[in-house]
């Protein structure tokens, strides 16, 4: 088990993949009770047999075992304990699919970010506020959500990497947004459908947002309270998708805008591309998109549905 866990630092894995790893590693050794290096491609299907009929567990758990089965026979062979991984040509069949919902298409974005400007922004009224503060704080909020909501839609942004844009991120002559989690870079086109908000944005409310809270931060989104702009963005985030949702009866969630945008880069760009572009670290993170084809889509409708 030591050579699997320092397998698993060598690729990075955070302390919690690997605690749930080692976990299902220790689960299978305790079921298979002999020694690893003897173990074949029988023994695994059997194992899985197992999960199913004992303890009634889905594909898209026991494809969680695979992945843990797949890196410990790996760190087997790494430290050439055995020649071969048994695990290595399993797939889980139907572990990939993901939920059906309403994939957008990139017109249906742009329509659904015109329509967020058109209610919160320019038609917004606010005379119901009594107190100036108040008005403000609203229409400080607004115009970020707004600025948000278009990376969201046009980059597929997942929501943890919006409150960790710089501002020196955004490259408004090349209209180019960078960024850098650590281990790649990656470089997002601004779609010149959002580049008057992100503009506006930029000079015009986040500087009066600064000066408002009464801060310093180089990051490009805020929370408006200066207490917690540097611990949590989950409260903005909440009344952006509240807001979103009181004008998109279809809307689920931001997964599935990035989905609908993951989708589209794969039809458009090929896999790789879409991988780079949705900045996924393994290739199979971007396969599992490949169910949300918008003709796949269709004929799941077609086959499933009872009327």
């Amino acid at each position: 088990m030591k050579d699997f866990i320092s397998y698993m630092e060598s690729k990075n894995h955070t302390p919690r993949t690997q605690s749930s790893y080692k976990k299902l590693v220790e689960k299978f050794l305790q079921w298979y009770n002999q020694d690893p290096i003897n173990c074949t491609k029988k023994d695994i299907l059997d194992y899985l047999a197992y999960l199913k009929k004992h303890t009634r567990q889905q594909n898209i758990s026991r494809r969680s075992s695979i992945t843990a089965l797949n890196h410990y026979f790996n760190a087997l062979m790494q430290a050439e304990t055995i020649n071969h991984n048994p695990v290595q040509r399993i797939k889980m069949r139907g572990a990939n699919k993901k939920r059906l919902y309403k994939i957008y298409t990139p017109e249906e974005l742009v329509q659904l970010a015109d329509n967020f400007y058109h209610v919160f922004i320019s038609g917004f009224d606010d005379s119901y506020m009594k107190y100036p503060t108040k008005k403000q704080r609203s229409f400080f909020n607004r115009h970020r959500n707004y600025a948000m909501l278009t990376f969201l839609l046009f980059q597929g942004l997942p929501t943890t990497e919006l409150s960790q844009i710089k501002l020196n991120d955004i490259d408004l002559q090349k209209a180019r947004l960078t960024l850098n989690n650590g281990e790649t870079i990656r470089n997002l086109p601004i779609h010149a459908t959002q580049m008057g908000a992100i503009i506006s944005y930029i000079n015009q409310i986040r500087p009066q947002m600064l000066d408002f809270c009464g801060i310093e931060t180089d990051r490009l989104f805020f929370s408006l309270s200066a207490e917690q702009y540097d611990k949590t963005f989950s409260s903005p985030l909440r009344r952006l998708t509240r807001q979103v949702k009181s004008i998109d009866r279809n809307f689920v969630n931001f997964a599935q805008t990035r989905t609908s945008v993951i989708t589209h880069w794969i039809q458009t760009e090929g896999l790789r591309k879409a991988q780079y572009l949705a900045g996924h670290r393994h290739i199979v993170s971007t396969e599992m998109y490949l169910p949300n084809d918008l003709n796949e889509l269709i004929n799941d409708i077609q086959r499933f549905n009872p009327f």
